[in-house]
């Protein structure tokens, strides 16, 4: 039983069913196309993914800090319905409810849902997201969360930000409405052949940044570009959480943004998901003749390998390092990120938890910094790596 329906919940739901296993997908909602967008560097979507599921492709992202950079990596986002129909199965059996509970004996466990209907199946991925229904709940403390307001407009009006061929990944020069206070950026996506999206982007705050004051930077800083609020085909609204700990190992088996795939950088998911449910329904499939437990064991173990721990244990220590520095300086730490080389940029980044290459990065973003943010990164706990960063600041 997949536990959600969204990019992740059906990615492994149509894996398990591949592999053969009889699938049940419980969600409250289960026909309904995800509304929000999700983007992702084109080598990190698998190769099964079809062309007509990626709304655009551009060959570079531009970043904004002090100075202007480009990075030539070509950057996808998904057309979600697309995404939807080559994900979908037709034997994937569809519960409409909404799982609040499960019980487990040694043949298999029961899914209790809010309504008091009860579903047995041998195995239990919990798929829902922030919420984790299944895998513990919300955290007691406070998450640090990526927030942010987009308006969707023609690729014509997005032109004095987004030209053809090209997207925006960060643009941290201040909105005209920012006076003070937490820092954010403009991301700008082609979402289909004349539409773009341009999201005003806290990256991280706790607590996360007002809905309402992004919407009135993103309105200063389009306006003063002559973009007006008559403009704006849609509005896209974001909020979620970047910094919830791995879920322990048990009977079921949290996977997607309940099972720690969130990236605390850059708040990406769905490429680690879409590339990772293959895996979660080979160990499954494998591992299932020996038990339902092993079968959770297995999946847990290929899913979260000590390697891809390390990983994730050193980007929530960066991302924590980040939260820790003064609003002036988030930018400039950007800006330092950006120079880096794109190696670098891309191992920090990438889908697929790297602990070498991630401490690599955060090494040489430490070397890179002037002493002010050195001391508030060490301070913050980003000291992977760097002679003076492990041994202290010296005296500076």
């Amino acid at each position: 039983m997949v536990v959600g329906g969204g990019p992740a919940g059906r990615a492994a739901a149509a894996a398990c069913s591949d592999t053969g296993l009889e699938v049940v997908l419980v969600d409250p909602a289960p026909r309904r196309v995800w509304p929000h967008t999700y983007g992702a560097w084109r080598d990190e979507l698998p190769a099964a993914i079809p062309g007509p599921a990626l709304a655009s492709v551009v060959d570079r992202m531009v970043l904004h800090g002090t100075d202007q950079h480009e990075w030539h990596r070509p950057y996808a986002v998904l057309d979600n319905t697309a995404l939807w129909k080559h994900l979908w199965r037709h034997d994937v059996a569809e519960v409409t409810g909404r799982a609040q509970a499960a019980e487990h004996g040694p043949t298999g466990s029961t899914v209790l849902l809010k309504d008091g209907r009860r579903i047995a199946a041998a195995v239990v991925v919990d798929a829902t997201g922030a919420a984790r229904a299944l895998s513990g709940g919300r955290p007691a403390h406070t998450s640090a969360q990526q927030s942010a307001v987009g308006w969707v407009v023609s690729a014509a009006a997005a032109e004095p930000f987004c030209g053809p061929g090209e997207g925006v990944f960060m643009d941290w020069r201040p909105a005209p409405q920012t006076r003070g206070g937490w820092p954010t950026f403009l991301y700008a996506v082609h979402v289909g052949p004349d539409r773009v999206l341009l999201e005003e982007t806290s990256l991280a705050r706790r607590p996360a940044l007002p809905l309402a004051l992004l919407r009135r930077r993103l309105a200063g800083r389009l306006a003063e570009a002559g973009v007006a609020e008559s403009e704006r085909l849609a509005e896209e609204r974001v909020r979620f959480p970047v910094d919830d700990p791995l879920p322990r190992p048990g009977r079921v088996i949290p996977f997607g943004a309940a099972g720690g795939l969130v990236h605390p950088a850059s708040g990406f998911s769905v490429a680690a998901s879409l590339q990772r449910a293959p895996w979660l329904a080979a160990a499954i499939s494998a591992a299932l003749p020996s038990g339902p437990a092993v079968a959770a064991r297995a999946a847990w173990s290929i899913l979260w390998p000590p390697r891809a721990v390390s990983g994730h244990v050193l980007r929530h220590r960066a991302l924590q390092a980040l939260l820790s520095l003064p609003p002036e300086q988030v930018p400039e730490f950007f800006e330092l990120f950006f120079r880096l080389d794109a190696r670098h940029r891309a191992a920090f980044l990438a889908a697929e938890e790297d602990p070498a290459g991630t401490a690599a990065a955060m090494s040489a973003l430490f070397a890179s910094a002037p002493w002010r943010i050195r001391r508030r990164l060490a301070l913050g706990g980003l000291t992977v790596g760097h002679p003076q960063a492990r041994h202290g600041l010296g005296g500076t």
